[in-house]
């Protein structure tokens, strides 16, 4: 009877024991599979974080601006960890892209990717988004404030080769003197300020006359309508120095039926590469906009990670498209 009172006993003892082990496992500070689940938990979540890039342009309607887009989300679809949005106004207007930089600063952007319309106004509204911790990034135009990076034309230098080009084809008809027309977007967007400079510097010391620029804010009808002067008024050639200038050029051209005044022109449409061919245009400078957002993104992303990049400033590039080559031209 003492035997089997002594056997309940110590039964009872070795299930408390058990009992006591469990309930301190399954409190969480001594049981290994509790604490690794939370490891494990906490690694999917950053593995999950996503980057958010905004990506601002002048404009949301020139075709420029629609490939700038295209290389950008060819670069988050590579990298696959970017909440990424194109935030574009519908027109060239400084209040519109400060707003847009004012609206990424309150979606809790991580970097802006941004093509800025002019060098001081947006740069204010910048410099408050680097405040805030925002990596800023340039495609086509810089403003004043500095970057992490600027992927952008050599303006100056492909604004020069447009000169050369004109006057390449002007010489072959055998006029060396004449007058110039340039349509420009404004005074203030450095890029095409900058092609212009390049443009004048190509006639230095040639017969030519170059007349004042005239701004049309890269829309095509206002540009057209500033080309149709400078037709009336005898002009030999006329540059246009961006999208929406050229198309104004080109159809001015093309509305006079003059094939003989030399229009050349700035960047890649569907409509701008019509007038190439037709021989309404003699030719335009194609930049690489896939490039610029291709690179910009991905030089975004090391920016928020806080790594360096080899160039800060990428030239990228231009090619001269004429009736020749420009079936080749996608």
């Amino acid at each position: 009877m003492r035997k089997k009172i002594l056997a309940v006993l110590l039964c009872a003892v070795l299930l408390v024991s058990v009992l006591a082990g469990c309930s301190q496992n399954s409190s969480g500070t001594t049981g290994e599979g509790e604490t690794n689940g939370s490891t494990d938990n906490a690694t999917e979540q950053n593995e999950g974080e996503k980057y958010k890039i905004i990506l601002i342009t002048m404009d949301s309607t020139d075709q420029h601006w629609v490939a700038v887009d295209k290389g950008a989300k060819k670069a988050v679809e590579e990298l696959g960890n970017i909440d990424y949005k194109w935030m574009a106004p519908d027109k060239k207007d400084d209040a519109q892209q400060i707003e847009r930089v004012n609206n990424a600063i309150a979606d809790g952007a991580d970097a802006i990717i941004i093509a800025a319309n002019g060098p001081d106004a947006v740069t204010a509204a910048l410099e408050e988004a680097k405040a805030n911790g925002i990596k800023i990034v340039y495609v086509d135009s810089p403003a004043n404030t500095e970057a992490y990076a600027t992927f952008a034309t050599d303006n100056q230098a492909a604004g020069r080769t447009a000169g050369e080009q004109m006057i390449q084809a002007l010489e072959a008809a055998g006029k060396k003197d004449g007058k110039i027309g340039i349509v420009n977007v404004n005074s203030a967007t450095t890029s095409t300020v900058l092609r212009e400079k390049g443009f004048r510097e190509a006639f230095e010391g040639k017969g030519y006359t170059l007349l004042p620029t005239q701004y049309g804010e890269g829309d095509a009808m206002k540009s057209q309508d500033i080309a149709d002067n400078y037709i009336t008024d005898g002009v030999v050639g006329i540059f246009g120095t961006n999208e929406g200038s050229t198309v104004g050029v080109g159809n001015a051209i093309k509305a006079y039926g003059q094939k003989d005044i030399v229009g050349v022109g700035f960047d890649k449409s569907d409509a701008i590469l019509s007038l190439v061919k037709e021989g309404w245009l003699y030719c335009t400078i194609v930049q690489n906009p896939e490039t610029m957002g291709y690179e910009g993104m991905k030089a975004a992303v090391k920016a928020i990670k806080g790594e360096n990049i080899d160039n800060p400033n990428v030239d990228t590039g231009v090619s001269v498209v004429t009736k020749d080559n420009a079936d080749s031209i996608q």
